[in-house]
């Protein structure tokens, strides 16, 4: 299961993307907005509830830039959010970083590269091996 929000700067984009998902016959919950204005970091804390509380593997975020979603989701003790706008970083991202949860821009990326950076971000797994022990350093930082 996937957990989605946005803003309202991100609403266009989380459209095609959960259109998508649903062709694809991939289960998610829609966390808001309804296109309303509204503050990304309440979207992104529901968002990355659902990832910690182990209900969702992973989180989508649509903001305008993606930086404001992925900045608060950050903050949130046990989330790696990644904000991508290329392929090699959506694939990379998971691949190198074990990123739990991505983050687009929804005035950065248009639906069809939006639509690509989900597909790779989600079909892509963490490669582990020398990843492993940087991935433990990081997570360390949050007690700091």
């Amino acid at each position: 299961m996937i957990a989605i929000g946005c803003d309202h700067g991100g609403y266009e984009l989380k459209i095609a993307v959960t259109e998508h998902l649903r062709n694809k016959k991939i289960e998610f919950v829609d966390l808001g907005c309804s296109g309303e204005r509204c503050d990304y970091p309440d979207i992104a804390e529901k968002v990355c509830e659902k990832v910690t509380g182990g209900e969702c593997e992973y989180g989508l975020l649509f903001c305008g830039t993606g930086i404001g979603m992925s900045m608060a989701a950050n903050k949130i003790k046990g989330i790696r959010a990644a904000v991508c706008s290329d392929w090699f970083s959506a694939k990379y991202t998971r691949l190198h970083n074990d990123a739990n949860v991505l983050c687009l821009g929804g005035r950065v990326v248009g639906a069809g590269l939006g639509i690509e950076l989900v597909d790779v971000f989600l079909e892509t797994e963490f490669e582990g091996g020398r990843h492993v022990e940087r991935i433990k350093k990081m997570m360390k930082l949050e007690e700091k």
